[in-house]
């Protein structure tokens, strides 16, 4: 048996029995211990307040009826925890998807999926295409997915949030995943979806917080973003409106805003480049002898 794989795929693929498992989910138990958390928190933060208000006011009232009201919220808010509860694991043990085996290794001829209580296996030939879906905001990764398409279904992988594939490069694993099943004459696909539908206009970039990304005076922020097509939106701040009513604020869109900083870091990198390159160089004939 070969040895665990070595580089940036170290701690997400492990060689099995004839085979390499690609791990989506390394702990069953905190996975759901984890959908156990969420399941009691939300339900509790949505009736807190509502609970505190009754309790408030059946304390100062003395109400019987108050009272009792506050009971009443208190099983429903221990009913929705149940079935919340209930619902998440039931949707975890169906749906996540724990590992995934190519079997045997160099030409794979089976893919084995296992979930939390079951395990499929299908003929490499009926897996059409595998995408790496890498999700991004402003350049920094939010998930990774894999989605595996068959001739019947389609199959979703995404790595548990604790999960060292959660963190892995995606062009490493899509190198890895073609070199696995280039020889099967599966097609592996690697696409990214860029966040783009920020809140106007709490989420949007003032021009101070762009000329800082950009590296140029804020006095030119106006210009560079009528030039390479950025969206802008003017508005007058609430505590403007009040105070200061011809007050207004000019925010930029974040996804075209950091774009145009990749366009002009990329070509303030090319002009170092040119003019290093156009540097003169001392001639031959101006070279001293030392001796």
């Amino acid at each position: 048996m070969k040895s665990q794989r070595s580089g940036p795929l170290a701690k997400v693929v492990f060689p099995v029995t004839d085979g390499w498992r690609l791990l989506f989910v390394p702990s069953r138990v905190r996975q759901l211990a984890f959908g156990f958390g969420a399941s009691t928190v939300v339900p509790a933060v949505v009736a807190a307040p509502l609970l505190l208000g009754v309790l408030l006011g059946a304390v100062i009232s003395g109400s019987s009826v108050a009272w009792g009201i506050l009971w009443v919220f208190l099983a429903l808010t221990v009913v929705a925890m149940i079935l919340l509860i209930v619902a998440t694991v039931c949707v975890t043990v169906s749906t996540t998807v724990r590992w995934v085996e190519f079997r045997p290794r160099g030409t794979p001829a089976q893919v084995v999926i296992a979930r939390f209580l079951r395990s499929s296996t299908m003929a490499t030939a009926d897996l059409q295409r595998v995408v790496v879906i890498e999700r991004l905001s402003l350049g920094q990764r939010k998930s990774i997915k894999l989605v595996l398409h068959t001739r019947g279904e389609t199959v979703e992988c995404e790595p548990a949030a604790f999960a060292p594939l959660a963190r892995v490069d995606a062009q490493a694993l899509t190198s890895w995943l073609t070199e696995q099943l280039g020889r099967a004459q599966v097609e592996v696909e690697r696409r990214t979806e860029v966040k783009r539908d920020f809140v106007r206009p709490d989420e949007w970039w003032t021009p101070s917080h762009t000329a800082e990304l950009w590296r140029v005076p804020v006095s030119e922020v106006d210009g560079i973003a009528a030039r390479r097509r950025v969206e802008s939106y003017g508005y007058t701040p609430r505590t403007a409106a009040m105070y200061s009513p011809g007050t207004s604020v000019t925010v930029y869109d974040p996804g075209r805003a950091y774009e145009v900083a990749e366009e002009l870091r990329a070509e303030r990198a090319a002009r170092q480049a040119a003019d290093s390159s156009a540097a003169p160089r001392p001639a031959e004939g101006d070279a001293t002898d030392s001796r």
